[in-house]
C-alpha cells in the first residue's frame, strides 16, 4: 500500500481557508526567499490526491503548477471530462480513500500527497495518513475551513521536528501513530 503524506499550512487558529475558500491570508505571507521544504517534499511524491474544493481553488491561481499526476476525488466531477489542458495530468475519480490507495498500489505508486481539509480528514478517519507537515501562519482569521474536523477516536501523533522561519511561520512535522 502506498504511504500518504500531508504538507499544508493553517492560520494560527487552525483554518486552511476562509469560509468562501479564499486563501489570501496565506498567499500574502508567502516569502519566496524562505525555503519551507515543499520542493524537497514533492520530489518523492508519485501522485497528488485532492478534493473538488482544492482542485477548483488551484484552478483560480493561474497556470497549472503541478508536475505530478493529480487525482481529484469528487462525486460531482466523476464522469465529467477533464479540461483539455489538463488531460493526462488530472483524473477525476469517485473511489473511497481506501479503494484509491489499493488501486494506486496496483499501479506501483509508493508515495501519495493528500491535500485539502476534507480529503485529509477522510484519509485520517481511514487511518491512511503516515505523516503531516503543518505550517502555522502567524495570523488569526477567526472562522473558516478547519484542517481537522471531529474525530470519533483520538489520533495519536509523534512529534518529529519543528522549525521556525524569520517570517514567523512555524512548521511542525508529525508522524501518525497507527
Amino acid at each position: 500500500m502506498p504511504t500518504a503524506h500531508v504538507f499544508i499550512a493553517t492560520s494560527l487558529d487552525g483554518f486552511i481557508a476562509r469560509q468562501d475558500g479564499d486563501i489570501d491570508w496565506l498567499l500574502s505571507r508567502d516569502n519566496p526567499n524562505e525555503d519551507h521544504g515543499y520542493n524537497d517534499f514533492i520530489k518523492d511524491i508519485d501522485v497528488i490526491i485532492m478534493g473538488r474544493n482544492s482542485y477548483e481553488k488551484v484552478l483560480t491561481l493561474g497556470p497549472w503548477g503541478y508536475t505530478k499526476p493529480v487525482i481529484v476525488l469528487s462525486k460531482t466531477l466523476a464522469g465529467k471530462p477533464v479540461p483539455k489542458e489538463l488531460e493526462g495530468r488530472v483524473r477525476f475519480m469517485i473511489q473511497s480513500p481506501k479503494e484509491i490507495m489499493v488501486s494506486l498500489s496496483k499501479e506501483g505508486v509508493k508515495r501519495v500527497y493528500v491535500d485539502g481539509g476534507q480529503m485529509i480528514q477522510s484519509f485520517l478517519r481511514d487511518q491512511l495518513i503516515d505523516d503531516m507537515v503543518i505550517t502555522q501562519v502567524p495570523v488569526l482569521i477567526g472562522t473558516g475551513r478547519s484542517l481537522f474536523g471531529e474525530v470519533s477516536d483520538d489520533i495519536s501523533l509523534s512529534h518529529v521536528s519543528t522549525k521556525a522561519f524569520p517570517s514567523g511561520l512555524v512548521q511542525s512535522h508529525y508522524r501518525v501513530n497507527k
